[in-house]
């Protein structure tokens, strides 16, 4: 498997930032506060996952979906669509059932 490739991102505080990752392994981001963990993972690999996950649907589906915004990047390739995990509580209710 080809590792995954960013080039050039810019996001928030990121400072033209270039990373391999490796393609099928877990991948942890660590790091000081305001090092730009977050911006790396939710707001430039799973931004762009997620909007060329949306451009795949058909344009009568997307009419009814919010238009999302391509991170400031250079490059990613490849990619597929992400799932992002909110770290907040899960709001409680008699519904629930996981």
């Amino acid at each position: 498997m080809h590792p995954i490739r960013l080039r050039g991102a810019q996001t928030h505080n990121l400072k033209t930032v270039d990373l391999d990752l490796p393609a099928g392994q877990l991948v942890a981001v660590t790091g000081v506060s305001g090092a730009g963990k977050s911006s790396l993972a939710l707001d430039t690999l799973y931004s762009e996952g997620q909007r060329r996950f949306v451009e795949s649907f058909s344009p009568y589906a997307r009419q009814f979906l919010e238009r999302l915004e391509r991170p400031p990047i250079e490059a990613l390739d490849p990619v597929a669509a992400g799932v992002a995990v909110d770290r907040r509580a899960p709001v409680k209710s008699s519904r629930s059932t996981v």
